[in-house]
């Protein structure tokens, strides 16, 4: 069980309400920390930790022996120009009236996706001044003091995520990521609960809102070009994945703060995002990496685009012709780094997840099971587990 608590501060210790019952903690020496309180250990919010002038990152954010060695300084990794590049695709031609110029747009849209299932979008149709509003109303939220966040902290032991948060581990090794973060379902309008939205500042509502009604039209005419990247009719991906009224979009602002020894950690682990497709914004400060070919490839700071990845959700319809890539997020110690994703999402328990029968073939078989994505979450998190429990390499 765990639960995010603001602590009050006495002369000598700080003190907690948890589950009806007061309970005092010593005065931390040097810092005062913001805690978050688990059944076998306390973790303080990153933001917290990094303000209070420690030089040594605590054990659990440190990464394994075996990742330590890809882990580099994150500004000459980005400034390097050798070897493979993320595309940049220009999707202003995307539905060009001249049939040759929109299949050529159309086409290295999903050529991109079939080799590296990420990508920099430019001319990508949502203005420039909305998504700056997008961001600084995120970087306004994350500026208020860590007790005014807390009024939105999410309760993750009753099953709500939705609010402010820190990532937990969710292995048996027990790791944490360097990164604290803002989770709420954006769209569908219907199933918002803009009760645990941030009131600060006052158009935060007004100028998530109006990206998520954009971003969902990016998606699906992002789907209907790779529906007919398969030979499929173009509503087919979307149709698959939840269509217009259950296809949910989920934003997580992601904040990771500066970090004293940013090669021993990560701000969010190698993983692959479950979702049909995501969508991210930052704050131009490097630090998405992505595996590809055996190497972590550190994406470029690209003015005026989206990030686009292809998601697990995508790979599986497509039998695997669409790659979901696995990616992560290296941290420093000279700048606070913020990310804004947004991922697709079909429904929990209403549809099976399974190659389409269109694209299997007796050649080319079924590569994935059929499972609900709520099955497909809880299989990665298994894997996950049984992978945290196998010997470490010396």
């Amino acid at each position: 069980m765990y639960i995010c608590l603001a602590f009050l501060q006495t002369s000598v210790s700080y003190q907690a309400i948890l589950c009806s019952q007061e309970i005092s903690f010593i005065q931390h020496q040097e810092c005062c920390c913001y805690i978050m309180v688990t059944s076998t250990f306390l973790v303080p919010r990153v933001e917290s930790l990094a303000s209070s002038g420690i030089q040594s990152i605590p054990k659990e954010y440190i990464r394994p022996q075996e990742e330590l060695t890809s882990i580099r300084d994150v500004f000459e990794e980005e400034k390097s120009v050798e070897g493979p590049q993320v595309p940049t695709i220009d999707l202003k031609e995307m539905e060009s009236e001249d049939k040759a110029v929109r299949e050529k747009c159309r086409e290295e849209l999903v050529k991109a996706s079939k080799e590296w299932g990420v990508m920099h979008l430019v001319n990508h149709g949502i203005p420039d001044d909305l998504i700056d509003r997008v961001k600084k109303a995120g970087q306004a939220f994350f500026d208020l003091p860590i007790e005014e966040k807390e009024r939105h902290a999410n309760d993750q032991a009753s099953g709500n995520v939705q609010g402010y948060g820190s990532k937990l581990a969710n292995n048996a090794s027990g790791q944490l990521e360097w990164e604290d973060y803002f989770f709420h379902l954006i769209f569908p309008e219907d199933k918002r609960d803009l009760s645990i939205w941030p009131k600060t500042p006052s158009d935060y509502t007004e100028v998530t809102s109006e990206y998520a009604r954009q971003l969902r039209s990016l998606a699906s005419k992002i789907l209907s070009v790779l529906s007919l990247g398969l030979g499929l009719e173009e509503g087919r991906l979307e149709k698959e994945a939840g269509g217009l009224e259950e296809l949910l979009l989920q934003m997580k602002i992601n904040y990771y703060p500066k970090c004293p020894q940013p090669d021993l950690a990560l701000g969010v682990e190698a993983h692959s995002d479950v979702s049909a497709l995501t969508f991210i914004l930052h704050n131009m400060v490097p630090g998405l990496q992505l595996l590809y070919e055996g190497k972590w490839i550190t994406a470029k700071c690209v003015p005026n685009s989206i990030i686009m990845h292809i998601g697990d959700t995508v790979e599986i319809l497509s039998n695997g012709k669409y790659k979901s890539i696995i990616h992560r997020g290296l941290v420093n110690k000279e700048k606070v780094r913020i990310s804004w994703a947004v991922f697709c999402e079909p429904p929990k328990e209403k549809i099976i997840l399974k190659p389409l029968a269109e694209i299997v073939t007796e050649a080319e078989p079924p590569l994935f099971p059929p499972r609900t994505f709520a099955q497909h979450i809880e299989h990665k998190l298994f894997r996950k587990t049984q992978d945290s429990l196998l010997p470490r390499k010396s």
